[in-house]
């Protein structure tokens, strides 16, 4: 059994520094590694990023963590990745990475995602320039995902989870205005996701959504944006082979 602790959208600043640092170090009683689904900060500056690399500074269990469109809102995500980093942060964008977690082989695929809808209702690479780019940048986040998920496949990982910002399904972003899914994920996530195969996936971003959620292929969906779990960080256990 492999236990997943996941939140996001936990949006720290300077005056939240040591908010979530009791109950991270609960995480050893617990969880095997934490993801952190994006929207660490509230607008992406360094110095927001130094809080929430104190919060997870020298814990036990591995850190991955992909980006959210907060921590990119300074433009300066290189600095705030940096920064999670040198924290002991593994971050992710188009990428894998795998975990030794007692003795299972775990791997965590991850991207920050984008928007554009899901099917039915989805935009379409067609028209002006800047449409075809907002779709475009999309497709390549899927892109960089499956082939992540893919590689993990290769590499013996007994459990491969997928971890995003932006959701893959409609079905988690239920209790958000429908006028904004296209804003709030895209099917080309789950498709990447369904294509090369994974035993969970988690995201944030959707703060009126759902918790529970599944792709067409019949991968277990999460939100985990602090918002919707009201606490800390939640669990996810997965059997392994």
């Amino acid at each position: 059994m492999i236990r997943v602790a996941a939140v996001g959208d936990i949006h720290m600043g300077p005056d939240s520094q040591g908010l979530l640092r009791p109950a991270f170090d609960t995480l050893p009683d617990c969880a095997d590694l934490l993801l952190l689904a994006g929207d660490l900060t509230r607008h992406g500056t360094p110095e927001e990023a130094r809080v929430v690399a104190q919060e997870v500074r020298g814990l036990p269990v591995p850190v991955v963590a992909v980006l959210g469109n907060h921590d990119h809102h300074d433009e300066q995500p290189e600095k705030v990745t940096g920064i999670l980093q040198e924290a002991g942060v593994t971050v992710l964008e188009g990428e894998g990475t795998v975990l030794e977690c007692g003795g299972t082989r775990v791997g965590v695929a991850g991207t920050k995602g984008f928007g554009g809808g899901f099917v039915g209702r989805s935009a379409g690479e067609f028209g002006e320039p800047l449409m075809k780019e907002f779709v475009r940048y999309t497709r390549r986040s899927a892109d960089g995902l499956r082939s992540a998920l893919e590689e993990l496949g290769k590499q013996d990982c007994e459990v491969r989870v997928a971890l995003t910002h932006f959701s893959p399904v409609a079905d988690t972003l239920a209790g958000e205005p429908p006028e904004i899914y296209p804003f709030l994920g895209s099917y080309l996530l789950a498709e990447a996701i369904d294509t090369a195969g994974a035993d969970l996936s988690v995201h944030g971003h959707a703060h009126a959504g759902t918790e529970h959620g599944m792709t067409a292929g019949g991968v277990r969906v999460r939100n985990v944006a602090q918002p919707v779990i009201r606490r800390a960080f939640n669990v996810y256990q997965l059997h392994t082979s």
